[in-house]
């Protein structure tokens, strides 16, 4: 496999993730009782979510848009809590909201949570381990080892604080990944690692790939999970519109939208701030400089 001839700063973060919903009230009651996020501004069709501080989710409603289906778009976003005991805390929230769990794991490196929202977009809470408890890499060519294992609930319920679910989220919650369906896996690398400038990290089975900056265990999940070739999102379709890389200086945006140019990708001037670049399913990043 090729390395970038450029990498994306190891200080890179994640900013919100904006999504299309077909209900705007109806999302904005499971973010607000089974999440515990709280709307920063709401209008016209449009609300931001978050824990008080930076927005970690925007939603525009689309009045009839369509479930997800065998295309390119949104495996799932991913909030990333400050230790095990607020991920429980989660954990103890959605007990007392009676929503219902798709999944959970032990990934080795971090203990994680899956759900949808009434959409059907899909929602991973976790919590990272320390870095020097992460596994070690076995797979030729990986950066670190990251495995599924079950994940035992009543263990991480017993480490909630207090009784019952916390009010709110904790200050400190930030958006940790987002993971994506593609059509292709080398095509997903193509772009991701060798025009954007993410390291690769894992490739699990041949099927998904994780990438990051800074070593850590990934920023990016892509997956061929819908099939080998799968295109875009059709129009009217709910899922992830665009998702956010938040680097420190404005001349980092602009490497990132040179290299993006020499490589023909599409590269768009964002309304609102920032730099938009389409990956090869349409699926929009938007690169801002912290603070713009």
């Amino acid at each position: 496999m090729s390395t970038p001839t450029a990498t994306l700063p190891a200080a890179l973060r994640l900013g919100p993730v904006e999504l299309s919903v077909a209900d705007l009230g109806r999302s904005l009651v499971f973010y607000e009782e089974s999440l515990g996020l709280k709307v920063h501004r709401r209008e016209d069709g449009r609300a931001a979510m978050g824990a008080g501080e930076e927005d970690l989710l925007r939603l525009v409603e689309e009045p009839g848009a369509r479930p997800a289906g065998r295309h390119a778009g949104l495996f799932h976003l991913a909030l990333l809590y400050p230790d095990r005991t607020q991920l429980a805390g989660a954990l103890a929230r959605l007990v007392a909201a009676r929503t219902r769990l798709s999944g959970a794991a032990d990934h080795g490196v971090s203990e994680a949570l899956y759900l949808a929202d009434p959409d059907g977009n899909g929602i991973e809470l976790y919590a990272d381990r320390p870095r020097a408890q992460w596994p070690a890499p076995e797979a030729p060519g990986a950066r670190v080892g990251m495995f599924t294992a079950a994940l035992d609930l009543r263990d991480l319920l017993q480490v909630a604080d207090g009784d019952g679910a916390p009010p709110l989220v904790p200050s400190g919650l930030v958006m940790g990944h987002v993971h994506l369906h593609v059509g292709d896996i080398g095509e997903g690398l193509a772009f991701y690692r060798d025009v954007l400038g993410f390291e690769l990290m894992q490739v699990l089975g041949g099927t998904a790939a994780f990438v990051s900056a800074g070593g850590y265990h990934h920023h990016l999940g892509f997956n061929v999970w819908q099939g080998q070739g799968v295109g875009p999102a059709p129009a009217g379709t709910v899922g992830v519109r665009e998702w956010t890389i938040v680097l420190e200086a404005a001349q980092e945006v602009e490497a990132v939208r040179a290299r993006a140019a020499a490589a023909d990708a599409v590269v768009e001037h964002a309304a609102g701030g920032g730099l938009l670049v389409r990956d090869p399913w349409e699926i929009r990043a938007r690169f801002v400089a912290a603070g713009a």
